[in-house]
C-alpha cells in the first residue's frame, strides 16, 4: 500500500482546503511531520485512518464525532479524499461524515448524512471510474484489499510508541491480549471452546447413557423382586467398568429367574391335573342330583294333574256349546241390527215431526217431497239477487276506499305545502354552512403553515435556553482545564530545563573506569560532576510530560465539547429568534387553539354539501308527491260520482228481492232450511217403513237357526256363544292340561331318569367342596407359573436393553475419551502439556517468536549490536498465562533480562524495532500486502545524538525495500537531520500544512 495525496477540508484544526502530497514527501524515503502542540498533526492521520476505514483511531471511534473543524464556515463540507495505490490499483476514496448544514429553503441547520465515494484510475484511458457510493461495499472493498482490520492498521502503518512501550513492560496477559486483536486468533480460541464444549456434550452423554443403564439396572432388580439376587454393583455411572459389571450382575438375576420359572410350571401341572379330577366326580355327583330331582318333580306334576280333572272335563263342555252356538251368531247379529235400524228411524221420524209446521205433521213420503221441490224452485230464483248484494258491497268497499285515498292526500297536499313554505330559508342556510366551511378550510390551511415554524421556533428556543446553560458550564470547565493544562505545561518545562541543567551528572553517572567518555572520548575521568540538591531525572520529566500530554488532550476534548455547544447554541438560537419560550409558548397555542377550531369546521363542508343535496332530493320528491296527489283527487270524484249511480239501482233491486228478510242471504238460508227439513221429514218416514219389514224378517230367520243348532230357544243359544277372549282362554287352558298330561308321561319313561331313582342320594356338596379345594390350589400355581413367566420374560427384555444400551454407549464413550484427551491438551489442563499451554497461547507464543527474530535484525542496529530480543516460553507460575514471555539479551554481559527493566531511550529504540518487526509479520499475516508507507509517532526525544543516528539508519534502510517512513515528533534536532518536511502551522483561523524538500521553497 503506497498513499499518493491526502486532502482535508474543514477535517479537525484545519478550517479550508489542505492538500499533502505523499509522493514528493516519500522521494527521499524519510520525512519528518512537526509542528507545535495542537496544530494538528495527529489529524494527519486521523484523516487517513477515517478515509480508509470510515472511523478514526484512538478514542475518537465514532464516525463523524469531533471530526468537523470548529474554524470552518457554515457552508463549508466537511470532507477526506485519499488517493492511494493497493495491490495494483489506484484508487481515490472521499468521505464525509454527517455535519449540520444551513437549510436550503429556511432558516436553521439540519443535518446531511454522510456520504462515501470510491473510484478508480484506469491506466489505459487516464480517467477515473465510479466504482461505489455504499459505505459497506467500500468498507468490504478496502478491507479485502488490505487485509488488514482498522486496528491493525494503526498498529502497523501508524505505529503507536507508547503502545509498544507498554507491551514491553506488560505481563503475559496484557501481550496476548494485544497479539491476539493483532493477528486475529480468535479462531483458536474457538477451537479451545468448542473442543470444551463437544468435552462437555459427551460427558453428559456418556453420564446420560450409564443413568439410563443404572435405570435398566433398577428396573432389573424391580422385576426380579427376590432376595436371592445379588445387590446392584457399588460402581457409579461415569466410572469405569460400570457397563460390564450391570451386565454380569443381568446375567446373574436372569439365570435366578430361569431356575424359579422351571420350578412354578412343574407346580402348575400337577396342579392342574388334581383339579381335572375332581372336577370329573363333581359333574358325575350333579348329573346324578338333577337326574333325581327331575324324577321327584315329574312325580309331583301328575299328582297335581290328577287334582284338576273335573275342571278340565267342566272347560271342554264350555267349549263345545260354544262351538254350536257360534252357528246361530249370525242370525242373533242380523235380529240385533234391524232392531238398532227400528229404534234409530223411529227417532229420526219423531225429531222431524216436532221441526215441521203444524199441517205436515201427518204428511206422507210423496207430500213431503214434493213440498221440497217447489222450495228448492224458490231459491233458484234468488242467484241474481245474490249477485247483486255482492256487487253493492264492493261498491261501498271501493267508495271507502276512496274516502282514505282522499283524506291521506288530503294530509300529502297539507303536509307539503308546510314544508314548502320554509324552503327557500332553508336551503339559504345549508349554503352559508358550505362557504363557512370552505373558507375554515382556506383558513387552516394557512394556520397550518404558520402552526410548523411556530413549533420549531419553541423547540429551538427550549434547546437554546437548555444548551446556554450548557455552554456557561462548558465555558467554565474549558478555563479550568486550560489553566491545569498550562500549569502542567509550565511544569514539565520546567524539569526539562533543570533536567538539561544536570544532565552532566546523568551522563557522568554512565561512566566507567578505562571506558571512553561519551561526550570527549577520554578514557580517564578526574572529576565526573555530580548531582546537585534538586536534581530532576528523567523518569520525573517523562512523568510531567504525561501529566502534561494528559492534560492538553482534556483540554483539546473540553474544546471541542465546548465549540460543540456554543455551534448547536448558535444554530439554535438562529432558529429560535429573540422570543422567548413564553411568548412562543402562547403563539404556538393560539395557532393550535385556532387551527383545530378551523379543521373542526372544515370537517363540516361534506356534511353540509350532503345535507343541501338530502334537501334539494327531498323538495323534488315533494313537489312530484303533490302533482300526484292533485291528479289522483281529480280522477276520484269522477269515479265516485259513477259508484252512486250503480250502487242505486242495485239498492232497488235488492229490496224486492230480499223480501222481510234483512237480506238476501238470509232469505237464501231460510229456503234452505225449509228444504232440507222437508227432505229430512220425506226420508225418516221411509226409513220406518223399511225398518220395521228387516226386523220381522231377521226374527224368522232367527228361531230357524237356533232350532237347527239343537237350541229350544234363541235365547239358550245366545247364553251358549262365548266371546273371542273367553273361546281362546278356554282352549289354552284344554291345550296346556293336554300338554302338561304328555310331557309327564314322556319324562315317566325316560330309562336314566328311572335308573337314577334307584340310586342313594346324591351328595353335591361334598364334591363340590374338594372341587374349590383343587380349584383354589391350582389358581395359585397358576398364579405363580404366570408371575415367574412374565418375570423371566421382563428379565430378558431388560437385560437386552442393557445390552444394546452398552453397544451404544461404546462409541459415545470412546469418542469422549478422544474429545477429552484433545480438550484437555489444547486448555492446557492436560499432563501431556508440559508447559500447560493453551492453543490460542500456543500460536501466538509463534506469532511472538516471529516478531522477535524481525525486531532482532533492526534492534541490532539499532544498539550497536549490543541487543537481541529473544522470546521465553518458560511455565508462569499460578494461573498466569505461560509462552508469551519476552526477554532482552546484552551481549556485553552475555546475560538476559526482562524488557520492562530498559531505560527510557533503550525502551523506545526497542518499541520501535518491534513495531517494525510487528509490522513485517502482520503484512505477512495479512496476506503479504505491502505496506510503501510507514509513519512514527514521537519518542525521539529520549535519545542521545549517537542512538538517534543509529535509529535514523535503520529507519532510512527501509527505502531498501522502497518504503518511505514518516515521523511525527517535537524534537528540534530532527529538523536539522531530516531535510524533508511537512509543517503544520496553527493560527487563529485554523491550521496549514506546509511543505519543505530539499532543493525547493517551502510550499503552502
Amino acid at each position: 500500500m503506497r498513499l499518493h495525496r491526502l486532502t482535508v477540508t474543514a477535517f479537525g484544526p484545519f478550517a479550508t482546503t489542505q492538500e499533502v502530497d505523499f509522493d514528493e514527501l516519500s522521494a527521499a524515503g524519510l520525512f519528518l511531520l512537526h509542528g507545535p502542540t495542537g496544530a494538528g498533526k495527529t489529524s494527519v492521520l486521523d484523516a487517513v485512518c477515517y478515509a480508509l476505514y470510515g472511523a478514526v483511531p484512538g478514542a475518537r471511534q465514532s464516525p463523524g464525532a469531533g471530526l468537523r473543524s470548529d474554524h470552518a464556515p457554515a457552508g463549508t463540507y466537511t470532507e477526506v479524499c485519499l488517493e492511494l495505490t493497493v495491490s495494483g490499483r489506484r484508487l481515490e476514496i472521499t468521505r464525509r461524515p454527517a455535519q449540520l448544514r444551513p437549510k436550503k429553503r429556511s432558516k436553521g441547520l439540519t443535518t446531511e448524512k454522510a456520504q462515501s465515494w470510491l473510484r478508480e484510475h484506469d491506466a489505459e484511458s487516464g480517467e477515473w471510474r465510479a466504482l461505489s457510493r455504499s459505505h459497506q461495499e467500500i468498507g468490504e472493498e478496502i478491507g479485502q484489499l488490505l487485509g488488514m482490520s482498522r486496528e491493525q492498521f494503526c498498529q502497523v502503518v501508524l505505529l503507536p510508541q507508547g503502545d509498544f512501550a507498554r507491551f514491553l513492560r506488560a505481563d503475559a496477559e496484557a501481550r496476548g491480549n494485544l497479539l491476539g486483536r493483532l493477528f486475529d486468533t480468535r479462531r483458536f480460541a474457538a477451537v479451545e471452546e468448542r473442543l470444551a464444549e463437544l468435552r462437555r456434550t459427551a460427558e453428559h452423554q456418556v453420564r446420560a447413557g450409564d443413568d439410563r443403564l443404572l435405570g435398566i439396572a433398577q428396573r432389573i432388580a424391580q422385576a426380579a423382586g427376590e432376595r436371592t439376587v445379588p445387590p446392584l454393583p457399588e460402581r457409579q455411572p461415569g466410572d469405569a467398568g460400570f457397563a460390564a459389571a450391570v451386565l454380569e450382575w443381568a446375567a446373574v438375576a436372569r439365570g435366578v429367574a430361569h431356575e424359579r420359572a422351571d420350578i412354578a410350571e412343574s407346580a402348575l401341572s400337577a396342579a392342574e391335573s388334581r383339579r381335572a379330577g375332581a372336577r370329573s366326580a363333581l359333574d358325575s355327583e350333579r348329573e346324578l342330583a338333577r337326574l333325581q330331582e327331575r324324577f321327584a318333580q315329574t312325580r309331583r306334576r301328575a299328582e297335581a294333574l290328577e287334582a284338576g280333572r273335573p275342571e278340565r272335563e267342566h272347560a271342554s263342555e264350555r267349549l263345545k256349546r260354544g262351538h254350536q252356538a257360534e252357528l246361530v251368531a249370525p242370525a242373533l247379529a242380523l235380529r240385533d241390527d234391524a232392531e238398532r235400524a227400528r229404534r234409530g228411524a223411529s227417532g229420526a221420524h219423531e225429531h222431524a215431526r216436532r221441526l215441521l209446521p203444524a199441517a205436515l205433521t201427518d204428511a206422507g213420503a210423496e207430500q213431503l217431497a214434493a213440498r221440497e221441490r217447489t222450495v228448492r224452485q224458490e231459491l233458484g230464483a234468488l242467484d241474481a239477487a245474490r249477485r247483486a248484494e255482492h256487487r253493492n258491497a264492493e261498491i261501498s268497499a271501493e267508495r271507502a276506499d276512496l274516502d282514505r285515498q282522499a283524506r291521506s292526500d288530503d294530509d300529502i297536499l297539507q303536509e307539503t305545502a308546510g314544508w314548502l313554505a320554509g324552503w327557500e330559508s332553508e336551503r339559504q342556510a345549508l349554503r352559508d354552512r358550505i362557504e363557512d366551511a370552505q373558507e375554515a378550510a382556506t383558513r387552516a390551511e394557512q394556520l397550518a403553515g404558520q402552526l410548523e415554524p411556530a413549533r420549531h421556533r419553541l423547540e429551538a428556543a427550549r434547546r437554546r435556553d437548555t444548551l446556554d446553560v450548557a455552554a456557561t458550564d462548558a465555558q467554565q470547565r474549558l478555563n479550568s482545564v486550560r489553566e491545569h493544562a498550562n500549569t502542567a505545561h509550565e511544569t514539565w518545562l520546567d524539569l526539562r530545563e533543570r533536567r538539561l541543567r544536570g544532565i552532566a551528572a546523568e551522563l557522568a553517572a554512565r561512566l566507567e573506569d578505562g571506558e571512553p567518555c561519551a561526550v570527549c572520548g577520554s578514557a580517564v575521568h578526574p572529576e565526573p560532576a555530580r548531582a546537585a540538591d534538586g536534581h530532576v531525572d528523567q523518569a520525573a520529566e517523562d512523568a510531567a510530560l504525561t501529566a502534561y500530554r494528559r492534560a492538553d488532550r482534556v483540554r483539546s476534548d473540553t474544546e471541542r465539547e465546548h465549540a460543540s455547544v456554543r455551534e448547536r447554541y448558535a444554530a439554535a438560537g438562529a432558529e429560535a429568534g429573540v422570543s422567548t419560550v413564553a411568548e412562543l409558548t402562547t403563539l404556538t397555542e393560539r395557532l393550535e387553539r385556532e387551527h383545530t377550531e378551523a379543521r373542526r369546521l372544515a370537517a363540516g363542508s361534506h356534511a353540509a354539501r350532503e345535507a343541501l343535496g338530502r334537501a334539494e332530493r327531498e323538495h323534488e320528491g315533494r313537489l312530484s308527491a303533490q302533482r300526484q296527489a292533485e291528479r289522483r283527487a281529480a280522477a276520484r270524484t269522477s269515479r265516485r260520482e259513477a259508484l252512486e249511480r250503480e250502487q242505486g239501482v242495485l239498492r232497488d233491486e235488492l229490496s224486492r228481492a230480499r223480501g222481510d228478510a234483512a237480506s238476501v242471504a238470509d232469505r237464501a238460508g231460510q229456503l234452505e232450511r225449509q228444504a232440507r227439513l222437508l227432505a229430512e221429514a220425506a226420508e225418516a218416514v221411509r226409513a220406518v217403513d223399511t225398518t220395521a219389514l228387516r226386523l220381522k224378517e231377521a226374527h224368522d230367520h232367527l228361531a230357524s237357526a237356533a232350532y237347527r243348532a239343537g237350541f229350544d230357544t234363541p235365547a239358550a243359544a245366545a247364553a251358549a256363544l262365548l266371546t273371542d277372549t273367553a273361546r281362546r282362554e278356554l282352549q289354552h287352558r284344554v291345550d296346556d292340561w293336554q300338554a302338561e298330561a304328555a310331557a309327564i308321561a314322556d319324562r315317566l319313561a325316560e330309562p336314566e331318569t328311572r335308573a337314577a331313582a334307584d340310586h342313594p342320594p346324591a351328595e353335591p356338596d361334598a364334591a363340590r367342596t374338594v372341587h374349590d379345594t383343587a380349584e383354589r390350589a391350582l389358581r395359585d400355581a397358576s398364579s405363580a407359573a404366570t408371575t415367574a413367566r412374565e418375570r423371566r420374560a421382563e428379565l430378558g427384555r431388560l437385560s437386552q436393553q442393557a445390552e444394546t444400551e452398552v453397544r451404544r454407549l461404546g462409541p459415545v464413550r470412546e469418542e469422549y475419551d478422544r474429545v477429552a484427551r484433545l480438550a484437555g491438551l489444547t486448555a492446557g489442563t492436560s499432563a501431556d502439556n508440559e508447559r500447560r499451554m493453551r492453543l490460542e497461547s500456543y500460536v501466538l507464543a509463534a506469532r511472538l517468536e516471529q516478531v522477535a527474530a524481525a525486531a532482532t535484525v533492526r534492534l541490532q542496529r539499532m544498539s550497536s549490536g549490543r541487543y537481541t530480543l529473544v522470546h521465553s516460553d518458560a511455565k508462569a507460575g499460578g494461573l498466569r498465562r505461560s509462552g508469551l514471555g519476552l526477554q532482552v539479551v546484552d551481549a556485553w554481559t552475555g546475560s538476559g533480562r526482562d524488557t520492562a527493566t530498559l531505560s527510557g531511550g533503550e525502551t523506545f529504540f526497542a518499541s520501535l524495532a518491534l513495531a517494525l518487526g510487528l509490522a513485517d509479520v502482520v503484512t505477512d499475516e495479512a496476506g503479504g500486502v505491502r505496506l510503501d508507507t510507514l509513519f512514527i509517532d514521537e519518542g525521539f526525544g529520549s535519545l542521545d545524538d549517537q542512538t538517534l543516528d543509529e535509529v535514523l539508519d535503520v529507519l532510512d534502510s527501509l527505502r531498501e525495500r522502497d518504503r518511505s517512513v514518516g515521523i511525527v515528533s517535537h524534537v528540534a534536532d530532527l529538523r536539522r537531520r531530516i531535510p524533508t518536511q511537512l509543517e503544520i502551522v496553527k493560527n487563529r483561523n485554523g491550521s496549514e500544512v506546509r511543505r519543505r524538500v530539499p532543493g525547493q521553497r517551502t510550499k503552502s
